[in-house]
């Protein structure tokens, strides 16, 4: 083989390579934007629930406590 020839198969193997790092390296990038989005969501939706959960104990607590109805059974006259 002449060395012209095997500079330009080792051109195209690197820029193979290449490209393939350039894959890989867009995907890791894609990866972790959709994992720190996911966590971002997370945090967002549990102080949205944590803070719920504060207005309800507040209105909980703040309301009248509520008259419990006593339950008699209907009894059938005879």
């Amino acid at each position: 083989m002449s060395k012209t020839r095997m500079t330009a198969a080792r051109r195209n193997a690197e820029a193979l390579l290449s490209q393939g790092r350039k894959r890989q390296d867009n995907f890791r990038l894609e990866q972790k934007q959709a994992h720190d989005a996911m966590v971002q969501k997370t945090a967002r939706l549990r102080e949205l629930r944590l803070a719920k959960e504060a207005a309800d104990r507040e209105a909980a607590a703040a309301a009248p406590p509520k008259k419990s109805k006593s339950r008699r059974s209907k009894q059938t006259s005879q």
